[in-house]
């Protein structure tokens, strides 16, 4: 809801493009603070907690943004709602594995689904509201009542983690492990892939084959769909294949997808080959997620909140490097670093996944 309104709260600022782009860096920065201090918290106080009080945060702080008039209010609204945001990421996901583990099969790609829902769910409501007249302000309180009503009426349905068997709760700083890292490599390469897709794809089809916008609409609403319809679906192929397996023909297949997107000769075809990329991605950073929370029992939250970040910073730097090499070379050939990226996600997924296997 905040970002379907963000015309409207810059016009009610006054900031220009280059601020709001330094503002939104901002949002991301408090989000990745965010996402560090929920790792050790859960692991200490439980995902069950943490997510409560971490969902009643972020709706409390959504509507800062809409109530901003200046520059100095917008960017410490941003700030907070970053923060927030950051939090609640790590937290959903640490309930998720835990949901996961008691279910005993592949969720949580079905989960990320939801999110994806809600993505759509905002635009369509906040596009309604917006067309109706009604205040930014008022759509975002709304927000807030209704958020507030969600998450306090479920926590109790929130899923307590079972306890150690042997060990107590971690003192002191986790270390990293070579596996820890790798996932978070293997997310940041597919959600920087993912953050190509959110912002390029309409730019190709327009500049590269010269599209009429619309028609490069329905490039991203094609990835997106893909990404949707697949996340629901996903977790049954988990199942039968096991994760390793699926991660490595999966990213395989966005690669391949992205590339028929990159020497797409019509718009048609590129809008075919952006959504067969959907399909590729859909599925696959919800299993580095999963391992991550099931590295260590007592280190499970410290660990997703690594993983989950550095796929975070990801979904921020592939936009802003695919914008830094078109300086040198076309939109098109400046694909080849997430393509790349989707190769090696494929070819390291066995070793990355291994004991989610087992």
């Amino acid at each position: 809801m905040w970002v379907v309104n963000i015309p409207t709260i810059k016009d009610r600022t006054g900031v220009d493009q280059a601020t709001l782009g330094l503002f939104l860096l901002v949002l991301g920065g408090t989000a990745w603070v965010g996402m560090q201090l929920a790792g050790p918290a859960i692991d200490r106080f439980g995902s069950r907690p943490v997510l409560t009080c971490a969902a009643c945060a972020l709706v409390l702080t959504v509507p800062g943004p809409g109530f901003a008039t200046d520059a100095t209010q917008l960017v410490t609204a941003l700030a907070v709602l970053g923060f927030a945001n950051g939090f609640i990421e790590v937290s959903m996901n640490s309930q998720a594995v835990v949901v996961e583990r008691a279910y005993n099969r592949p969720i949580m790609a079905a989960f990320h689904a939801f999110f994806s829902l809600g993505g759509l769910l905002a635009s369509v409501l906040g596009g309604s509201l917006i067309a109706a007249g009604v205040d930014v302000r008022a759509s975002l309180l709304g927000v807030t009542v209704a958020g507030l009503l969600v998450a306090l009426s479920l926590r109790t349905s929130f899923v307590a983690a079972a306890p150690p068997a042997d060990d107590a709760p971690p003192r002191g700083r986790v270390p990293w492990t070579s596996r820890v890292l790798l996932l978070g490599l293997l997310a940041f390469a597919l959600l920087l892939g993912e953050g190509v897709a959110y912002d390029w794809t309409t730019v190709h089809l327009r500049d590269s084959l010269g599209s009429s916008e619309t028609v490069a609409a329905y490039a991203f609403g094609a990835f997106s769909a893909t990404m949707t319809i697949v996340r629901l679906f996903a977790d049954r192929v988990v199942a039968r294949w096991g994760p390793a397996v699926y991660v490595s023909r999966a990213a395989m297949l966005g690669a391949v997808g992205l590339a028929g997107a990159a020497l797409a000769p019509t718009p048609a075809l590129a809008v075919v080959a952006w959504a067969v990329f959907g399909i590729g991605l859909a599925g696959c950073v919800p299993q580095f997620f999963t391992a991550a929370g099931n590295v260590s029992e007592t280190a499970s939250g410290t660990y997703l909140a690594r993983v989950t970040s550095m796929g975070y910073l990801g979904l921020l730097a592939g936009p802003s490097v695919i914008g830094l090499l078109t300086r040198w070379v076309p939109l098109t050939t400046a694909f080849i670093v997430p393509i790349v990226g989707c190769v090696l996600a494929g070819v390291l997924a066995p070793h990355a996944l291994r004991k989610v296997d087992a």
